[in-house]
């Protein structure tokens, strides 16, 4: 059995992200799994952490720029423990777009680090628009459509990530 917290880090503009991020740190705790949401840019080190789940919001197909920094300067601790990543993306239901592609860093990371599985979760239309698009975005965007998050969804998929956490031999002190 793996011991030490899962980090649950993350990349968001709106907080749309770092609220998904809370949700599956909290679920994982209720597993029975220690778990802590973090700002992908505020982690400098990953010695004593279990497992990492590692998510960004999307934005014109890409991730933010603090989980790309994240995955490259820890690329070689990454490479020696578990790691899930997750995507907030598009806004709406991820069943509503069937064609919506995987980011591409996402493809690149599982490949790259090893991770154990990436998944897309519906988002949210910002709540405080910042720029042109945003704000069509949340005018021309019906209120019942505004959020796609799918709780439910992330909840399971948390607890999944914790029992498969806690399936894992103890790993070795990762590498910084």
């Amino acid at each position: 059995m793996s011991t030490g917290p899962v980090l649950v880090a993350y990349a968001s503009k709106h907080e749309s992200t770092a609220e998904i991020a809370e949700r599956i740190s909290a679920a994982m705790r209720e597993a029975g799994r220690d778990a802590q949401a973090r700002p992908a840019s505020e982690v400098d080190d990953l010695s004593g952490y279990a497992a990492v789940v590692l998510g960004s919001a999307v934005y014109a197909g890409r991730w933010r720029r603090e989980a790309r920094r994240f995955a490259r300067h820890h690329a070689a601790a990454l490479r020696e423990m578990p790691l899930w990543l997750f995507s907030s993306g598009p806004f709406g239901a991820v069943e509503e777009h069937p064609t919506a592609p995987t980011p591409a860093v996402a493809e690149k990371l599982v490949e790259r680090l090893g991770a154990r599985e990436h998944v897309m979760f519906g988002g949210r239309v910002p709540t405080d628009p910042g720029n042109f698009v945003e704000r069509a975005m949340l005018e021309n965007t019906p209120p019942e459509h505004r959020d796609a998050r799918d709780w439910a969804a992330i909840e399971e998929w948390a607890r999944r990530v914790a029992a498969q956490v806690a399936a894992q031999p103890p790993a070795l002190t990762p590498a910084r």
